[in-house]
């Protein structure tokens, strides 16, 4: 199969041209700059970006990760492909490990039939109870590396990122074992700057939702936040949904990490694209409204948005539309090791392109398979 697009192409190097991209065989087959004249009026009005990476993501559309549901899994990829996410790492929460066997089981029975599938993300249990948010403090333990193999062997090697709490038991020798074979991330932790820093040297790479579910960063006490901002290879997670993070703070990260260092990314429950009510994150009752999502006690409890949304709230935040492009496509996409394919508008590349308007909204979705 072979089609042409063109419009305002966002370039490699992360700004608009006018361009056009041909596709063959779900591939990006070449990418040039064409004259602005050369568009049509229809052509002129359109913009063509890399589909989107969410590389932290626990269910949507009424359907979880942690159901090991392969039909409900394959519900959520469809409608996340449906919202300009091509790239997609399912996500799950604090449970057992017979529990945690069982899904990523299920996610490399469903990454068979398709691409969109990427990796997985472990988001616990080895996180520490004084910050476990949403997470279900039942099933916390200590870490345990021989137990991410296994999940990593029973997934068939699809897990990517897991995160952990540097101050709990084990945890820094984890993270030293791990660190050459899965994104080790900063999370869920009352860590102090020292034991911070000191899981950076061992290998983290990587902060969970930056200021969520971790200590407050102050002029005395830096925490992770400030090992973070000390080391410029870290990355950080972010999610500007308006709900989990001011939008001053938003643009502020965005000014001290850079676009290259920032991932954005949705967090998102079961309760993502249905109507307000009662839903479920990690067997625990959660309740949404708008974009909200909490637990009876308040608690933030993932998020009501897509990756989508969450870009677009970015650039209404005031990040620039470059920025937010590159924080929801390269950068997660070279965190997690899938630049070689995704990520960004390159001859090569899978041809997974999202085509949108000047305000941003989403016009036609572009898939390489």
């Amino acid at each position: 199969m072979k089609r042409e697009l063109e419009g305002y192409v966002f370039f490699k190097d992360a700004k608009f041209h006018p361009g056009r991209i041909y596709i063959e065989n779900g591939k990006i087959k070449s990418v040039e700059e064409i004259p602005e004249v050369s568009l049509s009026p229809d052509e002129s009005k359109q913009y063509i970006i890399p589909g989107l990476v969410d590389v932290h993501s626990h269910g949507c559309f009424g359907h979880d990760t942690c159901d090991a549901d392969p039909d409900g899994l394959r519900e959520m990829i469809k409608f996340e492909e449906s919202r300009g996410i091509t790239s997609y790492c399912p996500t799950t929460m604090t449970f057992h490990e017979d529990k945690l066997t069982k899904v990523v089981e299920v996610v490399k029975e469903v990454a068979k039939e398709t691409k969109t599938i990427k990796g997985i993300y472990l988001e616990g249990p080895f996180i520490s109870r004084e910050k476990c948010g949403a997470q279900n403090p039942e099933f916390i333990m200590k870490a345990d590396a021989k137990m991410v193999r296994r999940l990593n062997k029973a997934s068939g090697n699809l897990c990517k990122v897991v995160a952990i709490a540097p101050e709990t038991e084990g945890a820094l020798d984890f993270i030293k074992e791990l660190s050459g074979e899965i994104v080790c991330s900063i999370a869920h932790t009352t860590s102090d700057y020292d034991t911070a820093v000191k899981a950076i040297k061992n290998g983290a790479k990587e902060i969970t939702h930056l200021y969520n579910a971790l200590p407050v960063y102050s002029h005395r006490n830096p925490g992770v936040i400030g090992a973070a901002m000390d080391d410029e290879n870290i990355k950080v997670e972010l999610i500007a949904d308006g709900v989990h993070v001011h939008p001053a703070v938003v643009r502020n990260t965005f000014r001290y990490f850079g676009a290259d260092r920032i991932m954005l990314i949705s967090d998102s429950m079961e309760a993502t694209g249905m109507p307000n009510g009662k839903y479920s994150l990690g067997g625990q009752d959660v309740y949404v409204e708008g974009r909200l999502a909490t637990l009876k006690d308040k608690t933030i409890a993932g998020s009501a948005s897509t990756l989508y949304d969450v870009m677009v709230e970015a650039i209404k935040m005031g990040v620039s539309k470059e920025d937010a492009i590159v924080s929801a496509t390269r950068t997660p996409a070279k965190q997690i090791g899938i630049f070689d394919k995704v990520g960004s508008i390159e001859k090569g590349k899978d041809a997974d392109l999202l085509v949108v308007d000047k305000d941003f909204n989403l016009k036609e979705v572009v898939i390489s398979r």
